[in-house]
């Protein structure tokens, strides 16, 4: 065998998609542009570099959807989820990891790979030839974008995505803010202190929603539209849409207790999550910003316990560009107009890191079986994998297509529970037993296949 596949984008779904074709048996090229062309919100030329949180979600694979996912990823013998594992960080019930030797494992793991070539190069133009493997994420570079625009007939779609603030724990004042994960959930001690939680009253909020408003924003370029998507707002876009919303949503004040006032029941509460294994880094929850920076240490140093704060990191904005894949993708995850190259992660119109690997891990195995001569079905539709790119490749209405993570409301129902939120936990753990067995079938018959 000398057919080699090329995957284009070092990023979660390219990473994954190179280790797992490799692992198949099959010679992978994977092409990166950075360091050598860089991105807006890239720091280095690390492989599956993580550019915004530094959270994989929720890790409960009993009742959560993502958490499905991570089993079913770890199941596959992922490098995503096994690197993730190897340097995580006290979270509560979340996998959150340290991302700078996350990325670092990755990029040496995959250069140390005998099957894998790293190419330091941009492609600006689809092949007609050989396998490809497209998985350059939210920040596709222009030339790649216009040749996907040709290839597909259709006007690309963008939305803007926005990245949060980091800040210097040791800026932190402790004796406003204090330790605690929401209902102290985790089984340890570290885990049940994941949190820093800085509490407000409620002419605080109003003054901090105030401020937000009237703080100066990133401007758009001309003919680029705000077209959000709902899971990674703004914190202004949030704040324009209801004054309450913030309070409702990532500042919440619910599973929480002041210990420097316990008996005084905080209006808002914002939570900073550890952002690396030394603790010297927060960044602050759900916080992503189009404030301009001189804007942004205004507004947050009028939060209570950061008055002093210093900023690793301030937040940002960019372009997230993603496929109509209801129109252009098949199950298979092919471009229908050119049935040589699949499309993985971000650009397929799934939303987060874990979702976007999970593409990556699909569209490497379902590559390296071509080159290997073999038929590998799509995942089964009742595991979480399946869900997912089920909806993104067909299940989804073509004309509103947005980005999606994945939810417990891709999953076909389960027969005879009950509905509403009493019964919501018995469901969701028929779900995810489901879509457990579904996912070991699955792997047992790719493996026969493979042998």
């Amino acid at each position: 065998m000398t057919e080699k596949l090329h995957i284009v984008g070092g990023g979660m779904a390219g990473s994954e998609a190179a280790w797992q074709a490799a692992q198949m048996g099959v010679d992978v090229v994977l092409h990166e542009m950075r360091p050598k062309v860089g991105t807006f919100a890239h720091r280095t030329g690390h492989l599956a570099e993580m550019v915004c949180s530094n959270s994989f979600r929720s890790d409960d694979d009993a009742e959560n959807a993502v958490g499905q996912l991570h089993w079913e990823m770890r199941a596959a013998q992922g490098l995503v989820m096994t690197t993730a594992d190897r340097h995580r960080l006290p979270a509560g019930g979340a996998l959150a990891v340290d991302r700078d030797p996350f990325a670092e494992e990755v990029t040496a793991t995959l250069r140390a790979h005998p099957r894998v070539t790293v190419q330091e190069s941009e492609i600006t133009e689809l092949p007609g030839e050989s396998r490809w493997i497209f998985a350059t994420g939210p920040l596709t570079s222009p030339a790649l974008g216009e040749a996907i625009a040709r290839a597909t007939g259709a006007d690309q779609l963008a939305f803007f995505d926005a990245i949060a603030p980091i800040v210097y724990a040791e800026s932190i004042d402790m004796g406003t803010a204090w330790r605690q994960s929401r209902y102290d959930k985790g089984e340890t001690e570290a885990e049940r202190q994941a949190y820093i939680n800085c509490p407000m009253t409620k002419d605080q909020y109003e003054a901090f929603i105030d401020a937000l408003l009237a703080a100066d924003k990133t401007e758009f370029h001309e003919g680029e539209t705000a077209d959000y998507f709902d899971g990674c707002l703004p914190i202004e876009v949030m704040a324009a849409r209801g004054r309450e919303t913030l309070r409702h949503g990532p500042m919440k004040p619910v599973g929480l207790t002041n210990p420097h006032k316990p008996d005084e029941k905080p209006h808002a509460v914002v939570q900073l999550r550890r952002d690396n294994a030394l603790g010297t880094l927060y960044n602050i929850v759900g916080f992503q910003t189009k404030m301009k920076y001189g804007a942004q240490t205004d507004v947050f140093r009028m939060i209570p316990g950061l008055e002093e704060a210093r900023f690793a990191r301030l937040g940002g904005i960019h372009r997230n560009t993603f496929l109509n894949s209801p129109t252009l993708l098949d199950d298979q995850l092919r471009l229908r107009a050119l049935p040589n190259i699949r499309f993985a992660g971000q650009i397929t119109g799934v939303e987060g890191y874990v979702e976007s690997a999970a593409m990556g891990l699909l569209a490497g195995r379902l590559a390296a079986a071509e080159i290997l001569g073999q038929a590998l079905p799509t995942a089964p539709a009742d595991s979480a994998m399946g869900a997912l790119v089920h909806h993104i490749t067909g299940g989804a209405e073509a004309r509103t297509f947005q980005p999606m993570n994945v939810n417990f409301g891709l999953f076909r129902p389960v027969e005879g529970l009950k509905g509403g939120r009493k019964g919501r936990r018995e469901r969701y753990r028929a779900y995810t037993d489901r879509a457990k067995a579904a996912w070991r079938a699955w792997l047992a018959g790719a493996a026969l296949d493979a042998a």
